[in-house]
């Protein structure tokens, strides 16, 4: 399980600091899919980031994050390494962010692998084209660049990356951003089979308020740094009790009757 207990991040500028997460607690199981609701500069990708021990030097981070038995927060580098990729994941928000323009898909998928499990290059890249079939892309789209993929197909290589050395939990940003509709529920799809396949807890971080109701066992919404209100999906749409929960349902009632 991961359990966040008081996490608190602040960045400091020159001129100035920010609190960007202020105490959240939140956990996560396997087997589940937990979204964490809110809008630009709430602090969702704040708290992905601080998971996976990547905020820029500097920052002041405080609190526990537990990944199973461990405070991810108090180990060492060489240690978080051993459990990045192998234990938790990430699916970064655009699918260009999370690949690389001048190596091919299959080469991608296959490098975590290497570093991460010590395959050698055979064994990686066989793994990686089966890989590729699970995310429902054709073996042949190994050879291929990120630039001759479609949006849809270059989400699916970056999930297949991350599903590389077979973590527990899969943390994904923003996953369905600058894809249409079509595309967007074909990735939810996608994404709910390959948690409940391989039994991992997915946390997903994104502004989609249907996208998240749709997807998740569990809705957390933030707001400044907190979240104000969490519970089971289908309970906290049809029963909110913070304000500002309410108000990203009203919201989006608004949008649905003015379409």
């Amino acid at each position: 399980m991961i359990s966040i207990k008081g996490l608190r991040v602040t960045y400091h500028g020159e001129r100035r600091s920010v609190e960007a997460l202020r105490g959240v607690s939140l956990d996560v199981r396997q087997g589940e899919v937990v979204s964490v609701v809110g809008e630009s500069g709430s602090g969702k990708s704040t708290l992905l980031l601080a998971l996976l021990r990547l905020l820029p030097y500097g920052t002041s981070v405080s609190g526990q994050v537990f990944l199973d038995d461990k405070d991810v927060l108090e180990l060492s580098d060489e240690e978080f390494r051993k459990l990045r990729w192998c234990k938790i994941a990430l699916v970064p928000q655009g699918s260009m962010n999370a690949l690389t323009p001048v190596m091919t898909i299959g080469s991608q998928i296959a490098e975590p692998m290497e570093v991460h499990l010590d395959l050698d290059k055979v064994e990686a890249k066989r793994v990686a084209a089966s890989l590729l079939e699970e995310v429902e892309l054709p073996v042949h789209f190994s050879s291929r660049y990120p630039h001759q993929l479609s949006g849809g197909q270059r989400q699916r290589a970056a999930i297949a990356m991350a599903l590389a050395c077979n973590p527990n939990y899969l943390l994904a940003d923003e996953p369905t951003t600058a894809l249409d509709v079509i595309v967007q529920a074909e990735i939810v799809k996608l994404l709910l089979r390959l948690v409940r396949e391989r039994n991992m807890g997915l946390l997903l971080v994104t502004h989609d308020l249907p996208l998240a109701s749709g997807l998740s066992d569990r809705i957390a919404v933030m707001h400044d740094g907190v979240i104000v209100e969490e519970g089971e999906s289908l309970e906290l749409i049809e029963s909110p009790q913070h304000r500002h929960t309410k108000a990203l349902i009203a919201a989006l009632k608004k949008l649905e009757v003015e379409s």
